[in-house]
């Protein structure tokens, strides 16, 4: 699964909208990346997902992490976005467990 979160996050209010293309959008589910987290982890128990490639904004690493902590074992976790958008990130992520 392909999410392409960073072209749903919002960098001002730390939030998802998943309804983004909505034209009249009244921002009703906004969510957080916690709760976008869970929603993932309910789908991975739902449906046979493989894998997730960037489920959360490229900048958003505490999320990641937890995502990865917790369902890693059983999805990979693809960070695209998080790797190309500045390669010096692949140090940081590989000396954190990130990256194998």
């Amino acid at each position: 699964m392909d999410v392409a979160a960073s072209e749903f996050f919002s960098e001002k209010d730390k939030i998802y909208d998943l309804n983004f293309k909505e034209e009249n959008n009244d921002g009703s589910n906004k969510i957080s990346g916690d709760s976008l987290k869970d929603l993932y982890k309910s789908f991975v128990s739902e449906y046979p997902i493989v894998s997730i490639e960037d489920p959360f904004d490229q900048d958003d690493w505490a999320t990641y992490a937890k995502l990865t902590a917790e369902i890693g074992e059983q999805v990979q976790i693809v960070g695209d976005d998080l790797l190309v958008t500045n390669p010096t990130v692949s140090n940081i992520l590989v000396s954190c467990f990130f990256l194998l």
